[in-house]
């Protein structure tokens, strides 16, 4: 029997992480979530299934919203990563964050940090335009009602069942300028 078996292959991985940038020598299959949590200590993103399908691990990578369970950390070399912690600004909450409180969209606050950046990601993808499937008029401007954030949040679940305060912060931080800043 030939053993062929080869040591994992590493490699240096900076980021740039909430503002600051940061490095770590990892393994080429880590995943970005791992990568935030393990080798860094940036742990806002949560790891709920690790297969793409809860949204916990949601981040923006580079303005955009991203599950980090599913990148790979040597991927995302050299990009911008912003969390749910990240998108506080001096002492202040993000205006997403705010609506969240206000609207009690959260309950055990587990999924809540990948609700935020997916929320902050929608409001971005919604005001340059993008269409969602249930857009009903492609040609015109996106108009956020609870059709088009359900539809848009429907990758981020929660367990605790927030839906309708998540739903409505949404909504609040739309008609509040919410997806103004990162």
């Amino acid at each position: 029997m030939d053993d062929t078996t080869t040591a994992p292959v590493r490699q240096r991985v900076t980021l740039r992480v909430d503002g600051g940038e940061r490095s770590l020598e990892a393994d080429t299959r880590t995943s970005l979530l791992d990568a935030l949590r393990d080798g860094l200590g940036v742990t806002s993103p949560k790891k709920g299934c690790d297969h793409g399908q809860c949204g916990a691990c949601t981040v923006l990578l580079d303005g955009r919203r991203q599950l980090s369970c599913l990148t790979l950390a040597v991927a995302a070399d050299g990009g911008e990563v912003t969390t749910a912690a990240g998108l506080v600004r001096e002492g202040r909450l993000h205006p997403v964050q705010q609506a969240l409180l206000d609207a009690d969209g959260l309950q055990c606050g587990y999924c809540t940090p990948g609700q935020v950046c997916s929320a902050v990601g929608v409001l971005a993808e919604a005001a340059a335009g993008h269409p969602s499937h249930v857009t009903a008029d492609l040609d015109a401007d996106v108009v956020l009602d609870e059709a088009e954030v359900s539809e848009r949040m429907s990758g981020n679940l929660c367990r605790c069942g927030a839906y309708v305060g998540i739903t409505e912060a949404v909504l609040r931080a739309a008609r509040d300028g919410g997806g103004s800043r990162p």
